[in-house]
């Protein structure tokens, strides 16, 4: 597959080959969040954002495995290291105490967890951070930095936003504010607070709408006055946030908001913990969305495009006292942290950060020219990009037309739809998509 030509080829979806493979996957896996009846050939050729199913269609996938696959398929600067790689058994490091080199232990040819703890600590020194844990997801991410926050302070009381969404283990669960069939029965941390994320990126303090703010003054704010409010500020453990919301609709903070969220962390001296997961990895055109703003995170939760959990903060957050964090594969899997690695040295030496902005910059400006019929938003930062219809019907709608076309989107909030093309996506391949996407508009119109 010639990736300078390629184009969606679709003849029926989903064909008979992965109709089949979709029934023989349901007859054991437990039900679960399923979008499309689509099944990727791992055998055949893929590459970019070009992919090709079991029944010989070529797609278009947008989505980048919600992110997780951040430079799309067989990206050749990690296929000629890992093709390299002679693989061996055990992959994964059970422990801590297990540490592993490949090669020179100054330079190894094959980077492993080591190696990705230190890249993260570099693109995170701006913070103070120095210190990383890793975990197997996202949500282990965000587990272990409540724990770190709950161990440093002392605290008993967390602070979350409206239409958070941070995971589905338990603790995640409990600060999550978006779907109430995530939380429904289920346990929860108590004492978890929650004050409305920010729904419009070019209010102020006299002009919001979204009830962050009242009559000048934050929520946050009067929660945690002395005089008047309903928390102590000496018992908040953390104050968790997204710095751009995903799954709760792709929510592009104001100024203003960050600029408040920073300024009463520091009065009352709380931890905040920044969840990356989404939009960290260089998929906002900074390497954290948290670089665009006032956010000065004393924790980073990252997974996702860093291909393993990672928990980042500096040695001071982090307790001291052995055991007190620990995990089988604590110290990691050698192929997820090698591609980890290897991920964040393609985003600095291919300039994907710059191609991040440009390319989203071009898809915003396309999606808006087209005048899409019954969109009432096109918004975006770098390659995390949104369109939000009238309805969830019409989006979900939407969506089916574009994968019929071999466009691959996402859903997220009610009636958003969401596209996260790879963070190498050519010109050409951002005017294809959006064509694409415009056409399955139009056609639900």
């Amino acid at each position: 597959m010639d990736r300078d030509t390629a184009e969606p080829t679709v003849r029926s979806l989903p064909g008979p080959k992965a109709a089949e493979r979709v029934e023989y996957h349901g007859e054991f896996a437990a039900p679960s969040t399923y979008v499309y009846e689509f099944v990727w050939d791992v055998l055949e050729d893929a590459t970019g954002p070009f992919c090709t199913d079991a029944d010989g269609n070529v797609l278009m996938d947008f989505t980048s495995h919600v992110g997780a696959a951040p430079l799309g398929y067989n990206h050749p600067y990690l296929l000629e290291r890992m093709e390299a790689f002679d693989l061996v058994d055990p992959l994964k490091i059970a422990g801590q105490d297990f540490y592993t080199t490949a090669g020179d232990p100054a330079d190894p040819e094959f980077p492993g967890p080591a190696e990705l703890m230190d890249r993260l600590t570099e693109v995170s020194s701006q913070y103070g951070m120095d210190t990383v844990f890793l975990s197997n997801s996202g949500a282990e991410a965000v587990e272990n930095a409540l724990k770190i926050c709950y161990d440093d302070t002392g605290g008993k009381y967390g602070v979350t936003f409206h239409g958070a969404f941070h995971g589905r283990t338990l603790g995640a669960l409990s600060l999550n504010r978006s779907k109430e069939i995530y939380r429904r029965e289920f346990p929860e941390i108590p004492s978890v607070h929650d004050v409305p994320y920010c729904d419009d990126r070019t209010c102020d303090p006299d002009t919001c709408s979204c009830g962050f703010f009242a009559d000048g003054v934050s929520q946050l704010r009067r929660m945690l006055d002395p005089q008047r409010g309903w928390v102590n500020g000496d018992e908040v453990a953390f104050v968790v946030v997204e710095p751009v919301q995903g799954e709760g609709g792709y929510r592009f903070p104001s100024d203003a908001f960050t600029d408040e969220l920073q300024a009463v962390c520091d009065q009352h001296d709380l931890l905040l913990i920044a969840d990356e997961i989404q939009s960290g990895m260089g998929r906002t055109g900074e390497f954290w969305a948290s670089d665009h703003s006032a956010l000065d995170p004393d924790v980073i939760a990252a997974a996702k495009g860093a291909r393993v959990g990672a928990t980042i903060a500096s040695e001071e957050v982090f307790p001291a006292e052995e055991s007190r964090l620990s995990s089988t594969w604590g110290a990691g899997d050698l192929v997820a942290s090698m591609q980890g690695a290897l991920t964040i040295d393609a985003i600095h030496e291919l300039d994907l950060l710059d191609n991040a902005t440009a390319r989203g910059r071009q898809a915003q400006e396309l999606l808006r020219d087209a005048d899409l019929p019954n969109a009432v938003d096109v918004r975006g930062q770098g390659l995390m990009l949104a369109v939000e219809f009238d309805s969830k019907e019409r989006r979900n709608a939407v969506m089916d037309a574009a994968f019929q076309r071999g466009l691959l989107t996402l859903g997220c909030g009610h009636e958003t739809l969401r596209l996260l093309p790879p963070l190498d996506v050519t010109e050409r391949e951002i005017r294809l998509g959006c064509d694409l996407l415009a056409e399955a508009v139009e056609s639900v119109a």
